[in-house]
């Protein structure tokens, strides 16, 4: 019995300890568990707080880029250039619109919107109050110091070199018409490059396609038309390649152009012209998906619709696929671009040189159908919102960092001296409720409002550089 208590008081002392030590370790635990619940906790929080922060953030932009800025216009009646005793005699004709008075290179009226050349936007020698500031319809200068020839045209950007690419038609020759009834027109000098990192401050690359001045059946003779070309690089192949609108002097031809090279800056290498899916082709565009796999679009029999098709794997010609879309609309000078899975499109009238009412539209696949959500011009005033802001739509370029906001590119061609056209680049958003019911249906559609709002002038928030 002794020794049987003497064991179990051993034993009641060494289990004791152990026991002492499971319950230590189990409020250890449970305070460690606390700690790690409060972290967690504290960091949801953080995140919360975080996110909120970048959605503030945000927002504060969005509100900078989407502010509604009002335009007023003082203008004087417009006097009559009649002979005296012709309207004794056939009475006053109807007064100029102010688009008549916008295309006349003498009146007061096309003087506002194609301010002097001391004027000029120049990212070299402006100073810091004017950094990253953009003008729309001021002339705008490279670094050279000399206005950017770069119209009808597109931006790259470069993975490899971390540059934006702007592509377009260089103008600068002297404008004329092939006969009285021609259209204005300056000889084919080819398309010009520009590099930037900033998207504000341009160097010249140089021609990097470039016309022909003496084999009079070449595609890009200078009696012929070179416009819109767009530039898109291929993964798979490692090319460059460029499509753009070939044409005769009379716009018969109503053709695409292909050309292809290893660099951005070229030069390109032209490779032929044709009629896609035999249609004619004049103003277009092209899109690369997210995919990888890139179209053209077209206007086509005689501007009165557009046409969509996916390109070749090697982007160097079309497939037979073709879809027919905005049938007779009378739209082109189409823009495409993506947000959130859904296409979105902007396109104009057709009036030659002079300005017209943009349309947006959208499609949730990139072959349509397309639907149009109405007039995107947002500020400026009613007869800015018709006109476009007096320009025509070019591209829609994304901003990183900033889902949702684009630049819109557009030029405002001056048809009495091509050379000197302008360039309107306002923001743009995706975001609120389409103006206007679907095409094809008695409700709204689902996908957003696309705007464009005027701005006198503007900038892109600090810090989308870092994104």
């Amino acid at each position: 019995m002794g020794m049987r208590s003497r064991h179990q008081k051993a034993f009641g002392l060494r289990c004791y300890p152990a026991g002492h030590r499971s319950v230590t370790l189990l409020l250890w635990s449970l305070a460690a568990l606390v700690v790690v619940v409060n972290f967690h906790l504290l960091i949801i929080h953080k995140e919360e707080d975080e996110s909120m922060s970048t959605h503030e953030i945000r927002r504060s932009i969005m509100r900078e880029l989407e502010a509604v800025e009002e335009e007023k216009l003082k203008l004087s009646p417009p006097r009559s250039r009649r002979n005296p005793r012709a309207v004794r005699r056939k009475g006053e004709r109807k007064p100029p619109t102010i688009v008549d008075e916008f295309l006349d290179e003498s009146s007061a009226v096309h003087d506002m919107f194609f301010p002097e050349l001391n004027m000029a936007v120049d990212p070299i020698n402006g100073g810091n109050d004017s950094m990253y500031l953009y003008y729309p319809g001021r002339v705008w200068l490279d670094t050279d110091g000399k206005p950017i020839q770069a119209h009808g045209g597109g931006v790259l950007y470069d993975k490899k070199t971390k540059t934006y690419f702007w592509y377009g038609e260089n103008k600068d020759g002297k404008t004329y018409k092939t006969h009285s009834k021609g259209a204005d027109r300056v000889d084919i000098v080819g398309v010009s490059c520009y590099s930037s990192k900033d998207l504000w401050t341009w160097k010249n690359e140089g021609v990097v396609l470039r016309g022909e001045e003496k084999n009079v059946t070449h595609d890009l003779h200078k009696s012929n038309v070179l416009e819109r070309p767009k530039v898109i690089y291929n993964d798979r192949t490692g090319k460059y390649v460029m499509w753009m609108h070939i044409d005769d002097a009379n716009y018969t031809k109503a053709s695409v152009g292909v050309a292809v090279s290893d660099s951005p800056t070229g030069l390109f290498t032209y490779l032929y012209s044709k009629r896609p899916h035999d249609c004619e082709s004049r103003d277009m565009t092209i899109f690369k998906d997210d995919d990888g796999k890139a179209y053209l679009i077209y206007s086509s029999e005689d501007n009165s619709e557009l046409h969509i098709g996916p390109l070749t794997d090697d982007y160097l010609d079309v497939t037979d696929d073709m879809r027919r879309f905005l049938i007779a609309q009378h739209r082109e000078a189409p823009a495409l671009f993506k947000h959130e899975g859904t296409y979105y499109m902007v396109t104009s009238g057709c009036t030659g040189w002079a300005p017209n009412t943009a349309l947006a539209h959208a499609a949730t696949s990139v072959m349509g159908p397309w639907e149009t959500l109405g007039n995107p011009c947002v500020g400026g005033n009613e007869v800015f919102r018709s006109t476009t802001f007096f320009s025509q739509s070019t591209f829609v370029l994304p901003v990183p960092g900033l889902p949702g906001s684009f630049i819109f590119m557009a030029d405002r061609w001056n048809p009495s001296d091509l050379r000197d056209s302008r360039y309107v680049w306002l923001p743009l958003t995706i975001g609120g409720v389409p103006d206007e019911a679907a095409d094809y249906s008695f409700m709204f559609p689902l996908w957003s409002r696309v705007s464009i709002y005027w701005h006198k002038r503007w900038r892109l928030p600090d810090g989308w550089r870092d994104s």
